[in-house]
């Protein structure tokens, strides 16, 4: 997106909430009173000279000066006074837009399917919804109000320069091209900058995040200075892009003051030459290069916001760009939420996005399939565990049934429904998960189990983290079901956790249950009670068991054997094994 576009959409912001003409109108009062200031101020200095130098036999009108003066301080104070409202304006304006843009980014972030946040590394998102996002304010809150005021203020002591005197006017305009180039050139430079600025910013939070969530296997693994040289790369590439970025920004202001004097020089010059001849006031000379100091300073000012508005847009445009993110596609209209479990799988293939060329065609990139026209049919209240390699796929099948992604052909039906026909949150509301990496919140435990189901109460808890064999553990706590802990689950272990999210998705009581390597964190004599707890769950329900450990899933009513995203073979434990092909292979020989 071009500066123009993105600059434009950033101010139509503004529009919805106050009327931006407000704050044109609020900075047109006080610039109006403000260029009256240097006139009545020359008037008061032509009455001094007259009555002192001019025509000394009748000496100083005091009334008239007192007068001149007291307007002057009357008209200064007007103008202190509209432009504190203007400022009070601007920044309730401000604040406002940033607390609907912060809300319909948080919005947006809920609208965004999976596969976004699978492309997109977490600190890069914090980045544009955080540093972004405030940067954004500070840019706006500093610029709206100062463009408005020089403006006005340039055509206003404009105006009066050639109202004094047309020749004067014309020698001030004469290094005004001059300035606007300058601004032009290092405009352009800063606004690449800025962008490379806020674009290693984003990689630099990137890298702390996961350095930071990482930290325990960075630290055993002995990868810390590794992680250290990566930090500073990145610091380097920012320190760098920010120093440019600044620099080119911060000669625009210099180099315009320096053009601004020239002007000033010449002023002074010639309007001596004309106050020699006669053709100008003291008085009018004085005011006319006081016009011409606070003409030359809007200039210096809207130069210096170059840097300011670079940078602001610069965080404007990768806001918009999270915001025009392809969103899920709509839910279809509403259908009766799944009550009995029936799944089927109908030919059902799924590729991630481009991968391999197609031999035939090498111009032309098809998508590598990992699900390649899987039929698979499961039963009400049947439990169905999927086994393979890694890579084979058996995740991708769970996140297919819960429409993280959609299918790329085939259909998968739930009740004889497509699934694309079910709008996403019924069907996910049927669904409990239990996945493979733990995800706790920072909250209560009781808070972190109870968030399986709306309005579950203390003892629905209790009793579903008894069916996960949690109670015992949570119970030993210093606050019991009352600890608190943050995302990373505090002091509690892998194993811990992960009964936590098995009470939870217990609690949920759905008519689908997955499970992937639910147990793959907790030790062999837990897993037997977890898997004990899981029958009695999955009693009644249809269950989807992904697991490496075969012996977890010996009672399941069918395995499937999963490689390269095909089934190649099914069964029950004991038909696989006398069939003597991958299962038992794999049961025989198990992958660590």
């Amino acid at each position: 997106m071009s500066f123009g576009k993105t600059a434009w959409r950033l101010l139509t912001l503004l529009r919805p909430l106050r009327p931006l003409w407000g704050v044109g109108v609020l900075g047109l009062a006080s610039i109006v009173l403000n260029v009256t200031g240097p006139l009545l101020l020359g008037r008061a200095t032509d009455l001094v000279v007259t009555g002192a130098i001019t025509r000394p036999e009748q000496g100083i009108d005091g009334r008239a000066l007192s007068l001149t003066l007291l307007s002057a301080l009357a008209v200064y104070a007007g103008s202190a006074t509209f432009w504190i409202l203007q400022r009070r304006y601007t920044t309730r304006l401000v604040q406002g837009v940033i607390f609907h843009l912060r809300r319909e980014v948080e919005e947006k972030l809920g609208r965004l399917p999976v596969p976004y946040f699978d492309r997109q590394p977490r600190g890069e998102v914090l980045s544009r919804t955080t540093n972004d996002v405030d940067n954004l304010a500070q840019s706006m809150q500093q610029s709206i109000g100062q463009i408005t005021n020089s403006t006005f203020l340039i055509a206003g002591t404009l105006g009066m320069m050639f109202w004094i005197s047309p020749l004067l006017a014309a020698v001030a305009l004469v290094t005004v091209p001059l300035s606007v180039q300058l601004t032009r050139v290092a405009g352009r430079r800063a606004q690449v900058e800025f962008a490379r600025q806020w674009q290693a910013t984003g990689e630099l939070n990137a890298h702390v995040e996961e350095a930071y969530t990482g930290h325990t296997l960075i630290t055993a693994y002995g990868r810390g200075e590794e992680s250290a040289e990566s930090f500073r790369e990145h610091n380097t590439r920012l320190y760098h892009s920010s120093a440019r970025a600044q620099f080119v920004s911060g000669i625009i202001g210099p180099a315009t003051g320096l053009a601004g004097n020239l002007g000033y020089v010449l002023v002074a010059v010639v309007g001596g030459l004309q106050l020699a001849a006669g053709g100008l006031t003291v008085g009018a000379v004085q005011a006319f290069i006081q016009y011409s100091r606070e003409f030359g300073g809007p200039l210096t000012a809207l130069a210096g916001l170059a840097g300011v508005i670079q940078s602001g847009v610069a965080s404007g445009a990768r806001v918009l760009d999270l915001l025009d993110a392809e969103e899920e596609p709509p839910d279809p209209p509403g259908t009766a939420a799944p009550t009995r479990g029936r799944v089927v799988f109908d030919t059902v293939s799924f590729s991630y996005g481009p991968a391999t060329p197609n031999p035939s065609r090498p111009a032309v990139r098809e998508p590598e399939r990992v699900i390649r026209d899987l039929s698979l049919v499961v039963e009400p209240g049947s439990t169905v565990a999927v086994v393979g390699p890694t890579g084979a796929g058996k995740t991708t099948l769970v996140n297919l049934l819960m429409r993280f992604y959609d299918v790329t052909d085939g259909r998968i039906t739930v009740d004889g429904v497509d699934i694309r026909d079910t709008r996403r949150d019924t069907l996910r509301a049927a669904t409990g998960m239990v996945p493979q990496d733990n995800w706790l919140f920072g909250g209560t435990i009781r808070d972190n189990i109870a968030y399986g189901r709306t309005g579950a109460t203390a003892a629905d808890v209790e009793a579903a983290a008894r069916a996960a064999h949690a109670d015992h553990f949570i119970r030993t706590l210093s606050h019991g079901y009352d600890t608190v802990i943050d995302q990373d689950g505090g002091a509690l272990s892998a194993g811990e956790r992960q009964l936590i999210t098995i009470a939870r998705a217990v609690l949920a009581d759905p008519v689908i249950l997955v499970l992937d390597e639910a147990t793959s964190s907790v030790d062999t004599r837990t897993e037997l009670l977890i898997q004990q707890a899981l029958t009695r769950a999955r009693r009644n329900r249809t269950s989807f068991v992904i697991a490496h450990r075969l012996s977890t899933i010996r009672q399941a009513d069918l395995i499937l054997m999963l490689q390269d995203g095909t089934i190649t073979e099914q069964g029950t434990h004991e038909e696989l094994l006398a069939a003597n092909g991958p299962y038992a292979a794999l049961h025989t020989h198990p992958t660590p």
